[in-house]
């Protein structure tokens, strides 16, 4: 049941995601590709006129029917791959996305180690106090004579 539940989820997301790839829009792609000017902006958040220029592009491009993976590579090809607002998943670059992962996991993997280290220590159990041996015959004599009365 649960994977189908999964299944039916992942078609659900990966539908609109494809369509997106083969029909994006300028506000998609804005927020993915960089001022080639501006130290940190995204074409959503410049009004720079390098900006306009790569939005005219970005334009062209979709009125052209090219893909967003398309459009991004000719961005790329023009600007260098700064002008991408991701680094790219492949090569030297997948550790900027595989890091933060695997720092968070390992995070994670820690503080699971700890809170079961934790629930695990506990005080010793105090010992019980031996009775002297004439005490406890004494002790189980009474108890005898108390079952019997």
């Amino acid at each position: 049941m649960r994977l189908l539940v999964a299944l039916v989820v992942a078609l659900v997301i990966v539908a609109p995601a494809a369509a997106s790839e083969r029909h994006p829009t300028l506000a998609e792609l804005e927020d993915q590709v960089m001022c080639p000017v501006c130290a940190g902006e995204t074409l959503a958040q410049s009004d720079s006129p390098a900006a306009d220029q790569v939005r005219r592009v970005i334009r062209a491009r979709i009125a052209a029917g090219d893909t967003r993976s398309e459009i991004k590579r000719r961005l790329v090809a023009e600007y260098g791959p700064q002008i991408l607002a991701a680094p790219p998943k492949e090569g030297f670059d997948l550790l900027a996305w595989l890091l933060p992962i695997g720092g968070v996991l390992a995070g994670a993997a820690i503080l699971g180690l700890l809170a079961w280290r934790w629930s695990r220590v506990r005080e010793p159990a105090p010992r019980a106090a031996r009775l002297d041996p004439a005490l406890e015959r004494r002790v189980d004599e009474e108890l005898a004579r108390f079952d019997e009365g």
